[in-house]
Protein backbone atom coordinates (compact mmCIF):
# COMPACT_ATOMS: atom_id res chain seq x y z
CA UNK A 1 0.00 0.00 0.00
CA UNK A 2 1.40 3.38 -1.01
CA UNK A 3 1.30 5.91 1.80
CA UNK A 4 1.18 9.69 1.58
CA UNK A 5 0.25 9.70 -2.10
CA UNK A 6 -2.25 12.33 -3.03
CA UNK A 7 -4.49 12.31 -6.06
CA UNK A 8 -3.96 15.32 -8.29
CA UNK A 9 -5.60 16.66 -11.45
CA UNK A 10 -3.40 14.52 -13.69
CA UNK A 11 -4.56 11.38 -11.86
CA UNK A 12 -8.17 12.49 -12.25
CA UNK A 13 -7.65 13.08 -15.98
CA UNK A 14 -6.06 9.63 -16.35
CA UNK A 15 -8.95 7.98 -14.54
CA UNK A 16 -11.54 9.85 -16.61
CA UNK A 17 -9.90 8.78 -19.87
CA UNK A 18 -9.56 5.14 -18.82
CA UNK A 19 -13.04 4.81 -17.34
CA UNK A 20 -14.41 5.60 -20.79
CA UNK A 21 -11.99 3.31 -22.62
CA UNK A 22 -10.00 0.95 -20.41
CA UNK A 23 -8.30 -0.56 -23.48
CA UNK A 24 -6.69 2.73 -24.51
CA UNK A 25 -2.90 2.29 -24.53
CA UNK A 26 -1.07 4.05 -21.72
CA UNK A 27 1.12 5.80 -24.29
CA UNK A 28 -1.96 7.48 -25.78
CA UNK A 29 -3.29 8.43 -22.35
CA UNK A 30 0.13 9.85 -21.45
CA UNK A 31 0.04 12.08 -24.55
CA UNK A 32 -3.44 13.32 -23.66
CA UNK A 33 -2.42 14.33 -20.13
CA UNK A 34 1.05 15.60 -21.15
CA UNK A 35 3.19 13.15 -19.17
CA UNK A 36 5.78 10.60 -20.28
CA UNK A 37 4.77 6.97 -20.77
CA UNK A 38 7.01 6.06 -17.82
CA UNK A 39 5.23 8.56 -15.58
CA UNK A 40 1.92 7.16 -16.77
CA UNK A 41 2.92 3.64 -15.71
CA UNK A 42 4.17 4.87 -12.32
CA UNK A 43 0.91 6.75 -11.70
CA UNK A 44 -1.20 3.74 -12.66
CA UNK A 45 0.86 1.51 -10.36
CA UNK A 46 0.31 3.95 -7.48
CA UNK A 47 -3.44 4.13 -8.20
CA UNK A 48 -3.56 0.32 -8.19
CA UNK A 49 -1.52 0.11 -4.97
CA UNK A 50 -3.92 2.56 -3.34
CA UNK A 51 -6.84 0.38 -4.35
CA UNK A 52 -8.41 3.09 -6.51
CA UNK A 53 -7.90 1.07 -9.68
CA UNK A 54 -8.84 -2.53 -8.98
CA UNK A 55 -8.58 -4.05 -12.43
CA UNK A 56 -10.33 -3.94 -15.75
CA UNK A 57 -13.37 -5.72 -17.07
CA UNK A 58 -14.88 -6.93 -20.29
CA UNK A 59 -18.39 -5.76 -21.20
CA UNK A 60 -20.44 -8.01 -23.44
CA UNK A 61 -23.53 -7.36 -25.51
CA UNK A 62 -25.44 -10.45 -24.48
CA UNK A 63 -28.15 -9.93 -27.11
CA UNK A 64 -25.55 -10.51 -29.84
CA UNK A 65 -24.72 -13.81 -28.14
CA UNK A 66 -28.37 -14.88 -28.28
CA UNK A 67 -29.35 -13.94 -24.72
CA UNK A 68 -32.50 -11.90 -25.34
CA UNK A 69 -34.04 -12.00 -21.85
CA UNK A 70 -32.79 -10.07 -18.83
CA UNK A 71 -34.19 -11.25 -15.49
CA UNK A 72 -33.79 -9.59 -12.13
CA UNK A 73 -34.14 -12.06 -9.31
CA UNK A 74 -34.75 -11.06 -5.70
CA UNK A 75 -33.65 -13.73 -3.23
CA UNK A 76 -34.79 -13.80 0.39
CA UNK A 77 -32.70 -15.96 2.71
CA UNK A 78 -33.95 -17.51 5.95
CA UNK A 79 -30.72 -16.32 7.62
CA UNK A 80 -28.57 -13.45 6.38
CA UNK A 81 -25.52 -15.38 7.62
CA UNK A 82 -25.95 -17.59 4.53
CA UNK A 83 -25.20 -14.67 2.20
CA UNK A 84 -21.57 -15.52 1.38
CA UNK A 85 -22.32 -19.21 0.80
CA UNK A 86 -25.23 -18.48 -1.53
CA UNK A 87 -23.23 -15.86 -3.45
CA UNK A 88 -20.46 -18.39 -4.03
CA UNK A 89 -23.00 -20.87 -5.42
CA UNK A 90 -24.65 -18.20 -7.62
CA UNK A 91 -21.24 -17.36 -9.08
CA UNK A 92 -21.13 -20.90 -10.45
CA UNK A 93 -24.24 -20.24 -12.56
CA UNK A 94 -22.86 -18.83 -15.81
CA UNK A 95 -26.02 -16.91 -16.68
CA UNK A 96 -25.85 -14.90 -13.44
CA UNK A 97 -23.89 -11.78 -14.36
CA UNK A 98 -24.40 -9.52 -11.32
CA UNK A 99 -24.96 -10.30 -7.64
CA UNK A 100 -25.66 -7.54 -5.11
CA UNK A 101 -26.33 -7.44 -1.38
CA UNK A 102 -29.54 -5.53 -0.68
CA UNK A 103 -31.69 -4.38 2.19
CA UNK A 104 -35.46 -4.58 2.41
CA UNK A 105 -37.47 -7.51 1.06
CA UNK A 106 -34.48 -9.33 -0.40
CA UNK A 107 -31.00 -10.20 0.81
CA UNK A 108 -29.64 -10.71 -2.70
CA UNK A 109 -30.54 -9.15 -6.04
CA UNK A 110 -29.15 -11.00 -9.06
CA UNK A 111 -29.14 -10.16 -12.76
CA UNK A 112 -29.51 -13.09 -15.13
CA UNK A 113 -29.26 -13.25 -18.94
CA UNK A 114 -31.17 -16.03 -20.76
CA UNK A 115 -31.85 -17.01 -24.33
CA UNK A 116 -35.62 -17.23 -23.81
CA UNK A 117 -38.22 -17.96 -21.11
CA UNK A 118 -37.64 -21.72 -21.43
CA UNK A 119 -33.97 -21.18 -20.73
CA UNK A 120 -34.90 -19.02 -17.74
CA UNK A 121 -37.11 -21.81 -16.38
CA UNK A 122 -34.22 -24.25 -16.79
CA UNK A 123 -31.85 -21.91 -14.94
CA UNK A 124 -34.31 -21.45 -12.08
CA UNK A 125 -35.27 -25.12 -11.80
CA UNK A 126 -31.98 -26.85 -12.59
CA UNK A 127 -29.50 -24.38 -11.12
CA UNK A 128 -30.85 -21.69 -8.78
CA UNK A 129 -33.38 -23.83 -6.91
CA UNK A 130 -30.78 -26.57 -6.46
CA UNK A 131 -28.57 -24.37 -4.28
CA UNK A 132 -28.69 -25.99 -0.83
CA UNK A 133 -29.12 -22.73 1.08
CA UNK A 134 -31.59 -21.27 -1.34
CA UNK A 135 -34.95 -20.73 0.36
CA UNK A 136 -37.22 -18.41 -1.59
CA UNK A 137 -37.09 -16.49 -4.85
CA UNK A 138 -39.24 -13.94 -6.59
CA UNK A 139 -38.88 -12.82 -10.16
CA UNK A 140 -39.00 -9.06 -10.09
CA UNK A 141 -39.52 -8.48 -13.81
CA UNK A 142 -38.31 -9.53 -17.19
CA UNK A 143 -37.23 -7.33 -20.03
CA UNK A 144 -36.43 -8.25 -23.59
CA UNK A 145 -33.55 -5.87 -24.01
CA UNK A 146 -30.43 -4.74 -22.27
CA UNK A 147 -31.16 -2.08 -19.65
CA UNK A 148 -27.79 -0.38 -19.33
Amino acid sequence: MVKNYKIDNVDIKILNILKNDAKKPYTEVAKQVFVSPGTMHVRMKKLEDMGIVTGSSLRLDYTKLGFDITCFLGIHLQKSSLYNEVVEELKKVGEVVTIRLTTGNYNIFAKIYCRDTGHLQDILHDKIQQIEWYRQYRNIYFVGQKLE
